[in-house]
């Protein structure tokens, strides 16, 4: 069985930080490429950052302009999201994603699994 459990969010000022923490039970983890989606109410799925395997390839959303960064630890079997200069905007569900494939980093119908989500919410 596959299981991505998030952890980290909560809720924070304008401004603020967050560390976000995605642990997978997935067999070959340092093979897939993991990612990072969120959602608000009453909109759609939203890319917010992709790291490939070996941590070579990043890719992140137009709207992050520098404030986040993807990392992941495969000893660990985890990735990580570091979110600074955090804005109202931003609030909704964090949810950790696996890519087992090559394809498109920013469409979510390209990614396997899913963890269940981490509440951010950002007040103004």
């Amino acid at each position: 069985q596959v299981q991505l459990v998030e952890s980290g969010g909560g809720l924070v000022q304008a401004g603020g930080s967050l560390r976000l923490s995605c642990v997978a039970s997935l067999d070959n983890f340092s093979s897939y490429g993991m990612g990072w989606f969120r959602q608000a109410p009453g909109k759609e799925r939203e890319f917010v950052a992709g790291l490939s395997r070996s941590s070579v390839g990043k890719y992140y959303g137009d709207f992050v302009k520098g404030r986040f960064s993807i990392s992941r630890d495969n000893a660990k079997n985890t990735v990580d999201l570091r979110m600074n200069s955090l804005k109202p905007e931003d609030t909704g569900t964090y949810v950790c994603a696996v890519k087992k494939y090559d394809g498109n980093w920013f469409a979510s119908s390209t990614y396997d699994y899913w963890g269940q989500g981490t509440q951010v919410t950002v007040s103004s």
